[in-house]
């Protein structure tokens, strides 16, 4: 009808209901040939829709036929009844309907055509089952892929459609483009362990996602071939789909070689679900042969992990000798590097004894004996002794704890009779028993081989209390030769120094040292200049006395330096300000200096005699509770600028550089002691 009323143009589209029915109609004409591959008949073999077939409508009625005829004169009619556009003239014989599709926005007929159920989708993936169905049939194919001994024929359009590699290979001026066969076996063999069956194999997966057949895979080589050939074909959107098939395969016996892959791939979040695994389950990873074969650098970094999901560091030190024993004539080399980090001195005593000092490779291995020998020092004087690799794992059931005792409360007029025990990693407290007797303020508290020592204040100022660590108990030892209060103690060649502080009358110029073996306390070489409410610390083997409030109760910048080597004094640099009241603690080659109603914590390196800024506090502070603790320094409590005692806390983390507050003290105090020691957490 419209071919006649405008020679020389098309008919319109009469959309059909759906292309199954347009394909009927065709076959019924004897003048059209027999369909290839009639979209009606079934899928070959092994294809399966993509989605729900779609209802085929009811054929229209000869009455629905004459209802479109009838309005189709209306519209001409209507359009040679004065529309005197240049677009009205060019359509007057076409009807009111094309006129509007050419002249104004879809009637709202097209558009409820066009929202049927995956109307434009199922179209999309009818045609991609057909082609894919072409493929496996090798119809309509234009070239081979041929991989592992194995040709696939396909379509150079399809090809170029879905992957970046063969739309550059097959485009005009490449000379590859006429090509009838293109190997792919050098790329696929590029993945992990991949022979020619994997690289085959790895073609027919990708090949199914291109024609988007979806993605079928079966085991973790398999899944790494694709993942090399599709990075390599540039395939997008299979990454994806590998990934995701490797993280839902991971175990702890495939844990190191899928963080190899995930290396390999830049893939993130498969490299730390296999880090993960692999802190958790070290015990059962090691035993795999996977672990054998890492190089140098990947145990090293394994072993130095603080997260290992270890109970013992004995477990840590086995996995370290099997992998050297595995190959010890290469490998003995790398025994010193690997013992680095080895927590030695976390190992029991005995076993210590047992199985390292005894054992023939580390005997034969000079470069070690230094680090056996620091391990015995800390079995003998402490944890101090090597503090870094005598600090717990974190998944331990020993954690380094805090510990603070005592104090006075927000308006300073009662002493605190409470000692509590508090884990950073669980923010949770525990109380400890509480010192016997006696309520005290302004005394002197330091660990000692994991023990507690508490020396003077302001009551019954020349006693000296221990908590024992194992037995979980308060212990009176011996006494000072000199009562004090507002002193400091510090650590140094596993014996305690009880330095300066007040007597009641003046202030001292007194130190005492303390041996645990013998239970007795010596008279030591005494300060350069009387000091009390100092911060007093040990840090390279050196005892550092800073600020603090001389003889005429003025505030000094001075900084006194005790060297066991010569028993002498000597001043360093000044400090960068003149207070009292203040707190030291040393972590990691650095000492930090925080309270005096300062809001800066300050550092000093002990190897320059350089001072320096390391953070602003949200308020300033003084006779604070001072410790590191998990590689941060802790500030806890003490009194604000009114004077009163406050329950904050603060974390100072050197790495980052950051301040954060924690949840606070469980009351508010200050001039307690404040104490790192390491402790049983099933306890």
């Amino acid at each position: 009808m419209y071919a006649q009323s405008m020679p020389g143009l098309l008919p319109p589209p009469s959309f059909p209901p759906s292309l199954p029915v347009l394909v009927q109609e065709w076959n019924k004409s004897p003048a059209s040939p027999p369909p290839l591959f009639p979209l009606s008949s079934p899928l070959p073999p092994g294809v399966q829709p993509l989605c729900p077939p779609v209802a085929e409508p009811e054929r229209e009625s000869r009455q629905s036929r004459k209802d479109i005829g009838a309005r189709t004169a209306r519209g001409a009619a209507a359009g040679q009844r004065g529309v005197v556009s240049a677009s009205a003239a060019a359509t007057e014989h076409l009807g009111e309907g094309m006129a509007r599709m050419l002249e104004g926005p879809v009637p709202e007929e097209s558009e409820h055509r066009s929202q049927g159920p995956c109307a434009g989708s199922c179209h999309a993936q009818r045609l991609l089952q057909t082609l894919n169905a072409y493929r496996l049939s090798g119809t309509f194919t234009d070239v081979v892929l041929r991989a592992g001994g194995r040709d696939f024929p396909c379509h150079r359009a399809a090809l170029s459609a879905g992957s970046a590699y063969f739309r550059s290979l097959f485009a005009a001026g490449q000379p590859e483009r006429g090509l009838a066969v293109v190997p792919v076996v050098p790329v696929a063999s590029e993945a992990p362990g991949a022979g020619p069956g994997v690289a085959a194999a790895a073609l027919a997966v990708v090949l199914d996602y291109v024609y988007g057949a979806g993605v079928r895979l079966r085991a973790e080589d398999e899944a790494a071939a694709v993942l090399a050939l599709a990075e390599r074909l540039g395939v997008a959107g299979l990454r994806e789909a590998c990934a995701s098939f490797l993280e839902g395969r991971l175990r702890a016996a495939n844990s190191l070689a899928l963080r190899r892959v995930a290396a390999a791939f830049s893939l993130a979040p498969l490299a730390e679900r296999c880090g993960r695994v692999l802190r958790q389950a070290f015990v059962e990873v090691v035993r795999h042969a996977d672990f054998l074969e890492l190089a140098p650098d990947e145990v090293a970094a394994l072993l130095a992990d603080p997260a290992l999901g270890v109970a013992r560091e004995e477990a840590v030190f086995e996995a370290a000798m099997r992998w050297v024993r595995h190959d010890a004539p290469a490998r003995s080399g790398q025994l010193r590097r690997l013992l680095e980090h080895v927590r030695l001195p976390l190992l029991a005593p005995a076993y210590f004894l047992e199985k390292v000092e005894a054992d023939e490779l580390l005997q034969a291995n000079r470069e070690c004996r230094p680090l056996l020998l620091e391990a015995r020092a800390c079995f003998i004087l402490g944890p101090e002794a090597g503090a870094l690799r005598a600090r717990p794992r974190r998944f331990m059931d020993l954690a380094e704890v805090i510990v603070v005792i005592g104090g006075c409360d927000r308006k300073g007029l009662l002493k605190l009779p409470f000692t509590d025990a508090y884990h950073p990693e669980s923010r949770r407290w525990t109380p400890l028993p509480s010192l016997p007797g006696y309520m005290r303020s302004e005394f002197a508290a330091c660990a000692l081989r994991n023990d507690i020592y508490v020396s003077g204040g302001h009551i019954n100022s020349h006693d000296v209390w221990m908590f024992s660590s194992p037995l979980h108990t308060w212990i009176k030892v011996a006494s000072l030769l000199k009562g004090r209060w507002r002193h400091k103690m510090a650590v140094m060649q596993g014996q305690l120094f009880a330095v300066g502080g007040f007597d009641g009358l003046r202030r001292l110029r007194s130190v005492e040292r303390y041996d645990p073996f013998s239970n007795t306390w010596v008279a030591a070489t005494p300060l350069p200049e009387a000091v009390s409410s100092a911060a007093v610390v040990a840090c390279a083997g050196r005892i550092y006395v800073i600020g603090g409030a001389g003889q005429d109760g003025v505030s000094i910048n001075k900084v006194q330096c005790f060297d066991p080597e010569e028993d002498r004094w000597s001043l360093r640099s000044p400090a960068p300000f003149s207070q009292c009241c203040l707190e030291a603690v040393s972590l990691e080659g650095t000492i930090y200096v925080v309270g005096g109603l300062m809001s800066k914590i300050f550092t000093y390196d002990p190897g320059t005699d350089v001072w320096g800024e390391a953070a602003v506090l949200p308020s300033p502070v003084e006779s604070c509770g001072l410790t590191a603790c998990d590689g941060k320094v802790h500030i806890l409590g003490g009194r604000d600028d009114l004077g009163e005692s406050t329950d904050k806390v603060f974390t100072f983390d050197p790495s980052s550089g950051q301040v954060e507050a924690q949840p606070s003290l469980q009351r508010c105090t200050s001039s307690h002691g404040c104490i790192t020691i390491i402790q049983s957490l099933s306890r």
